[in-house]
């Protein structure tokens, strides 16, 4: 029979992304959860578009295909929260730190 845990997605602490769909309010990300892909830790999420998208909660990790972050735990990220910043023409997981 299967273990059941229980672990606590990071939230997004902050995302300076100010033209991403998800960020309202200036810094606040409203995706219900991102990905930040791999090999580099960018935001897959990351969408500019006109209209704006999300759900009334802060946004959250659901996935991270990073494999050599530190936080990166099954694919899942294990920091307690992240920040996202601008990063050329993509949005960056700046809570990243290499194992």
């Amino acid at each position: 029979m299967p273990t059941s845990v229980t672990m606590q997605m990071a939230v997004i602490k902050s995302c300076n992304v100010a033209d991403c769909s998800y960020n309202k309010h200036g810094n606040e990300c409203h995706a219900m959860a991102i990905t930040i892909g791999g090999p580099q830790p960018y935001c897959d999420t990351y969408l500019r578009s006109s209209s704006k998208g999300g759900v009334d909660q802060t946004g959250a990790v659901g996935a991270c295909k990073v494999e050599n972050c530190k936080f990166n735990k099954n694919l899942e990220c294990s920091a307690d929260g992240i920040d996202v910043v601008a990063s050329g023409n993509n949005a960056k997981c700046q809570t990243f730190s290499a194992r």
